[in-house]
Formats: structure tokens, C-alpha cells, sequence
């Protein structure tokens, strides 16, 4: 192996490293905990209609 391709390697890695970081960050940003919280009830809420029990509200953290 060259040591171009050693270099080549660790740049991709650190790319790798900082896209994956960078989508942690976005995921735990506090605007998205309102979304996250309301995409977690889901399954619980496709098991009411299952019952036939009244649908709960989802709260959106106020947004759309």
C-alpha cells in the first residue's frame, strides 16, 4: 500500500466521522424533541384504533 492511499483513507474517515456527528447533533437540537416525542407515540396509537379506543391528541410543541 502507497502512503497516498493511507491519506486518502483518513480523510475519509474523518469526513465520515464529522458527517456522523453532525447528524447527532441535528437529532438531539431541542426543536426536534417535539417531533420525536409525537413520531414515539405512534405505534401506541395505531394499537388504540386496533381497540377501538378514542384517539389521544399529539402534541406538536406548537408546530404544524
Amino acid at each position: 500500500m502507497s502512503q497516498d492511499w493511507g491519506f486518502v483513507a483518513g480523510v475519509i474517515t474523518l469526513i465520515l466521522f464529522a458527517t456522523f456527528v453532525g447528524i447527532w447533533i441535528w437529532a438531539w437540537r431541542k426543536r426536534h424533541r417535539a417531533t420525536f416525542n409525537a413520531l414515539s407515540r405512534l405505534p401506541m396509537q395505531d394499537a388504540a384504533d386496533d381497540r377501538g379506543d378514542p384517539p389521544r391528541p399529539v402534541d406538536t410543541g406548537g408546530q404544524p
